[in-house]
Parts: structure tokens; sequence; C-alpha cells
């Protein structure tokens, strides 16, 4: 693997920093680039030390998508399991954060989507060109951002293929918050250590709770909620109960100060 198609950084206990780092080619995902994305999403997982991840990219860009350069020369090939980073990031079982740094288009805006929560830099931007470029999305676009902002607004940023802004993302729910360019990091390095802070067998559980319950109907997500909290019920005792209740009263005053 090129180490330099990614940088991989420890900032804080807790967090790793992913950087996509293809800057002269606005992050286009090469294959390279790809491959290397899942082997340290993958390793990552194994490692116990890590419960908290930032994805972001280097330069002006977060991410252009597929690399149109490389895919006018070998075409496209057949998906396979070592070049899906979005694949990887479904079943990485830690909290995600994007901090969406710049541009984010197509391929790159799938990324973007299959982070848990987005942070947008006031310079971010985010455009489907799926129908511009003839290719049909392959990485969960057409399926999650319908869901996410309403089907009307997904369907005009397919349609269309224009840059949706980051303050309208943010309006639009696409986006947690809009910052200021050199506050991007930094925020979300502040709410990785708050996500590291908490249980992190528990948020790993509840992750795979909500993001399996999203596949469901109501009906069947409230059922699967209702079993997992039995089973997990089972395995706690009073005293753990009231220890926690003490830490989380402490932390919870000490926000209000």
């Amino acid at each position: 693997m090129d180490e330099n198609l990614l940088l991989i950084e420890r900032p804080q206990a807790g967090c790793v920093c992913l950087t996509l780092n293809r800057p002269q080619a606005l992050n286009a995902l090469n294959g390279a680039l790809r491959v290397a994305l899942v082997q340290a999403l993958d390793t990552l997982a194994q490692d116990a030390s890590v419960r908290v991840l930032v994805l972001t990219g280097a330069g002006r860009a977060f991410c252009a998508g597929l690399d149109l350069k490389e895919l006018g020369q070998q075409g496209l090939a057949a998906r396979s399991p070592e070049r899906d980073p979005v694949a990887a990031l479904a079943r990485f079982p830690h909290p995600v954060i994007g901090a969406i740094n710049g541009a984010a288009v197509t391929g790159g805006f799938e990324l973007a989507l299959a982070c848990d929560v987005l942070l947008a830099s006031s310079s971010a931007r985010f455009a489907d060109t799926h129908a511009r470029i003839g290719v049909m999305p392959g990485w969960g676009l057409s399926q999650k951002l319908g869901r996410l902002i309403g089907v009307s607004r997904a369907k005009e940023m397919a349609f269309s293929g224009n840059f949706l802004d980051a303050q309208s993302a943010e309006r639009w729910g696409l986006v947690n918050r809009v910052l200021a360019p050199e506050a991007l990091l930094p925020a979300a390095l502040a709410l990785a250590a708050d996500m590291a802070s908490a249980l992190p067998e528990m948020v790993s559980a509840y992750k795979r709770l909500i993001d399996d319950g999203l596949r469901l109907p109501l009906g069947e997500a409230l059922a699967l909620e209702a079993q997992r909290s039995r089973e997990w019920a089972a395995t706690l005792t009073p005293e753990t109960l009231a220890a926690r209740r003490d830490s989380v009263q402490q932390r919870g005053r000490a926000q209000q100060d």
C-alpha cells in the first residue's frame, strides 16, 4: 500500500484520523486509494484502542469520487470487496465522523453518506453527477439521500447534477453543523473525544442497533430494539448501573457550568 495516498494519524486517545491524500486529484478514488482505505478500515476495526474515526480530505476537496482519468483508461471494473470503501465503512464497528472540508462529489458524496455524522466546512459542497457521467450509483446514494433529505430534494440533486452549498446542506439536514474551515477538524476531534468517553461496547452495540433498525419497517425495528434491550439488560447488575449513574450525573453537572 502506498502510505502517502492515505494519512493515518492518532491525534488523541481513542481517535484515529484518516485523510484522503491525493489533493492534486481532488482526492479522487483511484484503485490504489480504495484498496488502501479498505485495508486501513478493516485493520483499525480490529484495534481495541480505537473508539472513533474521523474521515477527511487533504487540500481543497473532500473527495471528487471515482478517478475518471483511471476509468477512462481501464473502464468500470466489477465490484470487489477489496475496493469497496463504503462497504468497509458499513462494517466498521465504531462511530465515523465525516469532516467534509471541501467538495464531495458523486462517489465522494457516497463516501460521506457512509459516515455516521457529518460536519462541514463552510467551503464544502455536495453534488450527485451520476446522470451526467452516465454511471449508475452503486454505493447507496440513490437510496440513502432521499431518506435523509427527502425524495424531492434528492431527485433535484440527482437529475440536475447541481452543487449544494454547505449552508443549504445544513438546512436540509444533510450535515449536522457548518464551521469555518480552520474550525472543522478541531470540532470533529472534540466530538470524537465526547464519543470516545462513552462506554465503547455500548456505543458499538447502539450503532449496530440503529443501523440494523433503519433497514426494517418501523414495527419490526421496534421489536428488534425490545429484543436487544432485554438481552442487554440481562448482562447488567444494580451495582454497575449505580456506578455509571454517578458518572453520568457528574458529567451533566460539569456541562451546565
